[in-house]
């Protein structure tokens, strides 16, 4: 008879969180907002063209609370395509052990932030937002 105290999978409260298993939920969850975010890339793109009213995009896009949306979409595009490149390398052979692999993740986080802040630094600094 199986003891019902004793959980029958080993599931997320048996398992301490580590960075490959942070890295691996993230690398989903982005690639999700991305797909999202290409709609929204469209619609723009089809206001862009005169075939989609534009001032409602405008107005969303222009607000606080457009500006965290797409603030949060280029930190996803930015995490995306770096842990992109990270696998890359791994294909390569490169950093396949277990100090490397943390490594990179903590490599990919940091520039991360660094890049994604570096270009909404950038943006802000063109006027564009103002």
């Amino acid at each position: 008879m199986a003891n019902p105290q004793r959980p029958l999978s080993p599931h997320l409260q048996v398992y301490r969180w580590q960075i490959t298993m942070v890295m691996s939920i993230a690398n989903r969850a982005t690639g999700i907002v991305l797909t999202a975010g290409a709609f929204a890339l469209v619609w723009w793109l089809l206001a862009a063209a005169g075939l989609a009213p534009y001032e409602p995009l405008a107005a969303v896009s222009g607000s606080i609370l457009g500006l965290v949306v797409l603030f949060g979409f280029t930190a996803c595009l930015v995490y995306h395509l770096l842990n992109g490149i990270r696998h890359l390398v791994w294909d390569g052979g490169f950093f396949m052990d277990i100090p490397g692999v943390y490594a990179t993740g903590w490599l990919v986080w940091g520039l991360t932030v660094v890049c994604t802040l570096g270009l909404w630094v950038a943006i802000w600094m063109t006027g564009a937002l103002a």
